[in-house]
């Protein structure tokens, strides 16, 4: 059977996972209060592996730095992210990758997360990396969804719509929080619809 796979996830309630350029929200669009920041360093503080497409790690060398001397962000969720083994999917970066403890996998991201559940010891994770996460539900890899929305309206700002193009999915509600008073956790699992 292997182990968990979670597609873990951050949007605003309209659906993007980020903002464009010309949105001055800054990180987690300005809303990380401290149960929100309290619970990221909690679940990144379990052993896992994490798995990131290209795309997305290399946002989080630019944004975190390759190494903590080099950080641009000093914060312990962060900190501890960047602690933890990776797998990054991609064929078109190259070996050695600038991040501790990061393996290079080429080829099909499928294929590489299904050998990886297989073989891994420890649950795998993946923060963003949305296209890559959209093919792996499709394929039914995505063991669990955990989708964190910012109370916030990106109408002009937003970029990367996590779900568009994503196939239909059912999804079943594992678990459900609201942080600081306003930021909601969903944890799903999801299934193909039809």
């Amino acid at each position: 059977m292997g182990v968990t796979y979670t597609f873990d996830v951050y949007a605003s309630l309209d659906g993007y996972g980020s903002y464009g350029g010309s949105g001055d929200w800054g990180g987690y669009w300005g809303k990380q209060g401290p149960e929100f920041l309290g619970r990221r360093l909690a679940l990144y503080g379990e052993e896992q592996r994490l798995v990131l497409g290209a795309v997305t790690f290399r946002e989080f060398v630019e944004a975190l730095g390759p190494s903590a001397e080099e950080s641009k962000v000093d914060d312990p969720v962060n900190e501890r992210l960047r602690s933890l083994p990776a797998t990054v999917v991609s064929s078109t970066l190259e070996a050695p990758l600038p991040w501790p403890d990061a393996t290079l996998a080429e080829g099909d991201a499928v294929d590489v997360v299904a050998r990886l559940k297989e073989e891994s010891k420890v649950p795998l994770r993946s923060h963003g990396s949305l296209s890559m996460n959209r093919a792996l539900m499709a394929a039914g890899l995505v063991d669990l969804v955990q989708l964190t929305i910012f109370p916030v309206i990106t109408g002009r700002t937003g970029a990367a719509p996590v779900f568009r193009g994503a196939a239909d999915f059912d999804l079943e509600l594992i678990e459900r929080r609201t942080l600081d008073g306003s930021t909601q956790e969903l944890v799903y699992r999801p299934t193909l619809h039809g």
